[in-house]
């Protein structure tokens, strides 16, 4: 791990909201302002005639065309298929969101001066291709990726800081479980970790990276169209600008429905007006199913965790969604504990990469980080050990139907990290010459479901080997995310292997080649 001279950082890149952090000089997580003088950015981007603006007010946004903004593209990583059109250029997922995190590092660089290293911060449920992205991104925005950080993780960081404990030897061992439910802008998930002051140890987790606050604006967005058209006979969904307004005022009703039972909502199409009021009962009816499934997640995960109702430590909110009262009250009734408030749901995961970042700087740097000696020495302590979120496995003919393919999952998701396990399975014909190896990312028992992360073939097999002759595949996982998997075919000894190492999804050359178009091609608002 090497870090360039220059102020590292972590960063909390979100599918609504994005922010930067880092340690000021007494060892302290602070956000970075952005131009506007706030800490958190909205990660919107407006692809303006002569310009990209990133984050741009409300009022900008209501006098330019649909087809010039991108929003919610997290959820777009890791998807080769997707590209915005700008100036006869393709933009990639990745290339958008490094204008987002470009936009942060110059606004915070006027701050605290220039900004070299970062740590990003995922779902946990992302997997490798996500993962990979993100880092990409970051590349391309100028940064040296030195790590990518679980954002329940990065947040369970926070709230051992902020309480006081991190780092903290003389505290003893004793340890406490924490629930972090983490509901953002575009992804959900929910982890548990079981944590001393000097050691952070993931029990389970699970998620979806296509559920969160959008999908609760959506829903009202949606029943506001049905009441258009039952009024009216016209469908305001058929106008790109129209609807995009309408999720806009759902958006805003959804927060005001934090604080107030009722609120008063009016769209237009048309020359047509629809005035509606909205009480907190009606939006939670209509989204219930929503909230069910983060329900579900949860019992679920406490049920890997090992973790009963009511013996939980603490229940952690991260995620603007977990501002709706009904995903507080939901959780009290799962976990059986009151769910803290404690840390700034907006803030806390960059805080959190923020920290992690410092630990890594105190553990690797050169020695030159502005956090202070005494604080370097309680982030030296600290150790965090994960579980994969998903699961690893190979395609291999179905025991049971020789002629279907499926997925043979060798490390279960949840398992902890660093792992590595061994199975024997046999050749599929006689005189097999070769046997490929796929690796599978994904707990689906159809390989088509899952994700191929990477796949190698042992040649020169011994000729006239018979069927079913033993071939020994060793799969592992470390705890800095490679996955290598070996296949070794026992009658002639021949082996072959892959590694996968999350270095970037994209290739050197076309991460140079992105970055000078992003540094010397666009003028960044």
């Amino acid at each position: 791990m090497k870090f360039l001279e220059g102020r590292t950082v972590g960063i909390d890149l979100g599918t609504t909201y994005s922010a930067i952090a880092y340690m000021d000089d007494d060892g302290n997580p602070t956000l970075a302002n952005n131009a506007d003088g706030r800490p958190i950015t909205p990660s919107v981007v407006l692809l303006d005639d002569d310009s990209v603006v990133v984050g741009p007010t409300f009022e900008r946004i209501s006098v330019a065309s649909s087809d010039q903004i991108v929003e919610a593209i997290k959820r777009e990583m890791g998807n080769s298929e997707y590209n915005v059109m700008y100036q006869n250029k393709k933009l990639t997922p990745e290339f958008i969101s490094a204008l987002i995190i470009k936009k942060m590092k110059q606004d915070a660089e006027k701050e605290i001066g220039p900004i070299t290293n970062a740590v990003i911060t995922v779902p946990y449920y992302f997997n490798d291709v996500r993962r990979k992205a993100t880092q990409d991104a970051g590349r391309i925005a100028g940064l040296n990726v030195i790590d990518i950080i679980n954002e329940p993780t990065a947040a369970t960081l926070a709230y051992a800081w902020q309480k006081g404990e991190l780092g903290r030897t003389d505290l003893g061992n004793d340890e406490k479980t924490i629930l972090v439910y983490d509901l953002g802008g575009g992804t959900f998930d929910v982890t548990i970790v079981r944590y001393t002051p000097t050691n952070f140890r993931v029990l389970a987790t699970d998620g979806d990276v296509m559920l969160g606050g959008l999908d609760w604006s959506k829903r009202l967005a949606d029943h506001l169209v049905e009441q258009f058209k039952q009024k009216y006979g016209e469908d305001p969904s058929t106008d790109p600008d129209t609807i995009r307004q309408f999720h806009q005022e759902s958006e805003d009703a959804k927060r005001d429905l934090s604080d107030k039972s009722q609120v008063p909502l009016s769209v237009y199409f048309k020359g047509k007006t629809l005035s509606v009021s909205l009480s907190r009962a009606e939006f939670e009816r209509m989204t219930a199913d929503l909230l069910q499934r983060t329900k579900d997640t949860t019992e679920l995960v406490m049920q890997q965790a090992g973790v009963k109702a009511g013996v939980l430590d603490e229940v952690i909110l991260v995620g603007g969604s977990t501002l709706m009262p009904v995903v507080e009250q939901m959780l009290r009734e799962v976990t059986g504990h009151e769910p803290s408030r404690e840390l700034m749901p907006e803030r806390a995961v960059a805080e959190g990469a923020a920290i992690h970042a410092a630990i890594l700087e105190a553990r690797h740097g050169d020695g030159s980080s502005k956090v202070v000696d005494s604080v370097q020495k309680r982030l030296n302590a600290v150790r965090t050990s994960d579980v994969n979120s998903h699961s690893l496995g190979i395609k291999i003919s179905d025991p049971s139907d020789k002629s279907r393919k499926i997925n043979h999952i060798m490390i279960p998701k949840n398992t902890p990290v660093p792992h590595s396990v061994n199975q024997r399975f046999g050749t599929n014909t006689d005189g097999q010459e070769r046997v490929h190896v796929e690796i599978l990312e994904g707990d689906a028992a159809d390989p088509a479901a899952c994700e191929l992360i990477g796949d190698f073939r042992v040649f020169n097999l011994p000729k006239s080997l018979p069927k079913g002759s033993p071939i020994e595949i060793t799969y592992a996982y470390d705890g800095s995310g490679r996955i290598s998997a070996s296949a070794k075919e026992l009658t002639g000894n021949n082996e072959a292997s892959a590694e996968i190492v999350r270095e970037s999804g994209m290739k050197d050359a076309d991460i140079v080649d992105a970055l000078e178009v992003l540094t010397k091609g666009y003028d960044i608002e």
